[in-house]
């Protein structure tokens, strides 16, 4: 099987040669470098209505490598470069989708409430880097109980190292991680044992080295009416938008439909900017439901620091009218205060009832649903209760968790193994959809600071700016802010890099059996029930320091419940646990049932039958 998106813009081979089209509206002329066998062709390209350029070639071939001059000054590489083998700032090379021959004829993606997520960083994932390495781990992934991977992204960037959001050419998988066929090769590979690949993209900003858009379309791809914390706003809905907005929707139907993808994860979608009606993350959805969902499996998950729960509304079957899902910080931070007593920075919104938050969030989605924020010192978010549980993504790590913290440290060096081992049974098991990050399932202390690998001034300006942002913290006083590492030294990448052979270790093996027994639970006692939850209908209650109640309604099966203490000290119940228990952290969970004693550390999962009708 083949499979190839048509997009308006971009290189597209045919047998006969290949047609090159580019919008560039602030241009008057633009001219095709054309390389291939060793020459070089400098070609006049026909200038169309709209800002549009056009020319084809007969007899050029996939493999060719090209570039646009723009009115005789500059050479700039294809904004849908589908291939940059020689970085942001080289040629792009011509790419014929046709010449991967896919496998996964058969495969129709997985159910939103059959996922559990694993984000992985391609380079960081293994010590080669590559998708092939990435690969390579792929039957791993699914023994551990996982049924998704989810990419960083990976859409090329400035230099060899980077999260990814720093990326300029949101069609060309980064050559660093290998070529488009290997990026597909791995999609294939996870289709053929089961897994699901969702890829993060990023539509609200573009990295601050290699983008050249600003040169022939400053004034129609952005506009000074919006602002970001990156400088200049996309202009969704301004004069112009019209072709900026079709070429992110172009990019998300790219991804699902060319490569396969089984969902994409928005980055930071409150700060895109956009007063249109329908807003381009409203027009995006409802595209690829209609253009790329026929028959298929496929989910969109938001971050969306507005918790705006009118994006995860769903139809009356249930399914999703636009996202699936939305990162749910609040359950984050909440853990996080609850594990690591921090209270700095947002953590302070948390911190005056930890668990109130926590068992709001896993009972009725966000914690914030239009309360007041300080942090922010405005009101935060919307109402959530009616949302099913599986509308939220949860985690106890993820990328920005880790990775924004100065030095980088997981949750594995904050807090106690106890601790943590009580907050992963509350996690996984939860209705709502689990995360984890790599190296998580096995208690990897490497940390994952943020790093790039930028030249010259701009080098020193980020790592500059990243050490002016921990500067008012106590921590880094007597320290000093040059103990933060410097995200462009390459150490700051290879300290991220999984070291595998951990797993060989006692500790690290105990980690990653108590989190592969806890997704087989999930699979086997959560995941049947999740279409019987009634959403609207749950209910939650603080009963300690630190610990907390919530229970799911089933309808008439029953109900779903769980009893947490995140707590070192024991605690009596008012009443004993009722039901079958389906799993708990304690040894003697059934005495604790019985007698109403919930011990430190501890949490009991149950569910109590209803009168079937």
């Amino acid at each position: 099987m083949k499979r190839r998106h048509v997009m308006p813009f971009g290189s597209v081979p045919d047998a006969e040669g290949v047609c090159f089209r580019l919008w560039a509206p602030a241009a008057m002329r633009v001219e095709l470098e054309l390389a291939s066998g060793g020459e070089r062709a400098l070609t006049p390209m026909e200038q169309g209505v709209d800002g549009w350029f056009e020319l084809r070639v007969d007899g050029a071939r996939a493999g060719a490598r090209y570039r646009y001059r723009i009115d005789g000054k500059i050479d700039v590489p294809d904004p849908a470069s589908r291939h940059q083998p020689e970085d942001v700032h080289g040629p792009s090379e011509v790419i014929d989708p046709h010449a991967y021959e896919w496998r996964d004829a058969a495969w129709r993606g997985r159910p939103w409430h059959e996922i559990a997520l694993y984000e992985l960083h391609v380079g960081a994932f293994t010590p080669q880097g590559t998708f092939d390495a990435a690969a390579q781990r792929l039957p791993y992934l699914r023994d551990l109980g996982v049924t998704a991977v989810e990419l960083m992204p990976v859409a090329d960037f400035p230099g060899a190292r980077n999260w990814g959001y720093d990326g300029v050419l949101p069609f060309a998988p980064d050559s660093r991680y290998g070529r488009p066929d290997d990026l597909k090769r791995l999609i294939d590979a996870a289709h053929g044992i089961g897994l699901a690949v969702f890829l993060d993209v990023v539509y609200n900003h573009f990295g601050p080295d290699g983008n050249y858009l600003h040169v022939y379309a400053r004034d129609h791809f952005f506009t000074k009416r919006h602002r970001t914390p990156w400088g200049a706003a996309i202009n969704f809905d301004g004069e112009g938008s019209r072709m900026v907005r079709e070429f992110y929707i172009h990019n998300a139907l790219y991804w699902l439909e060319e490569y396969h993808f089984d969902g994409l994860r928005l980055d930071a979608v409150h700060a895109i900017r956009d007063d249109s009606d329908p807003d381009i993350l409203t027009e995006l959805a409802e595209t690829v439901r209609r253009v790329a969902g026929c028959g298929r499996q496929l989910h969109l998950v938001l971050e969306n620091d507005d918790n705006a729960a009118r994006y995860l509304a769903r139809r009356d079957e249930g399914t999703a009218r636009w996202y699936d899902a939305q990162w749910n910080d609040d359950a984050h931070h909440a853990f996080h205060v609850l594990l690591t007593g921090e209270r700095d920075g947002y953590y302070a919104d948390y911190g005056d009832a930890p668990e109130r938050h926590l068992a709001r969030t896993l009972a009725e989605g966000f914690a914030y649903q239009r309360e007041f924020s300080a942090f922010r010192g405005q009101p935060r978010g919307e109402p959530s209760r009616d949302l099913h549980p599986s509308a939220f993504v949860v985690f106890l790590q993820n990328h920005d968790q880790i990775g924004n913290r100065a030095y980088g440290e997981r949750m594995s060096m904050l807090a106690e193994p106890e601790a943590l081992r009580a907050a992963y049974a509350l996690m996984l098991l939860a209705p709502s959809v689990p995360l984890l990050f790599m190296g998580e399932e096995f208690g990897c202390t490497h940390p994952f600071p943020f790093f790039c690998d930028f030249k010259g001034e701009l080098a020193r300006a980020v790592t500059a700016g990243r050490r002016r942002e921990f500067a008012s913290f106590a921590r880094f006083r007597e320290a000093g802010i040059e103990s933060i590492p410097d995200p462009n030294d390459p150490s700051a990448f290879e300290s991220a890099v999984l070291d595998w052979n951990a797993l060989h270790e006692p500790g690290p093996a105990a980690w990653h059996a108590c989190i592969r027994t806890l997704l087989k639970v999930r699979h086997r006692e959560i995941v049947p029930r999740l279409a019987q939850l009634v959403p609207g209908r749950s209910t939650y209650a603080v009963i300690g320091p630190g610990a907390l109640r919530v229970q799911w309604a089933l309808g008439s099966a029953g109900r779903l419940a769980v009893a947490a203490n995140l707590s070192d000290a024991a605690l009596q119940l008012e009443a004993p646990i009722a039901g079958e228990p389906l799993y708990f952290t304690s040894a003697n969970a059934s005495e604790c049932a019985v007698s109403g004693m919930l011990p430190a550390w501890s949490v009991i999962w149950s569910f109590e039958r209803g009168t079937q009708q």
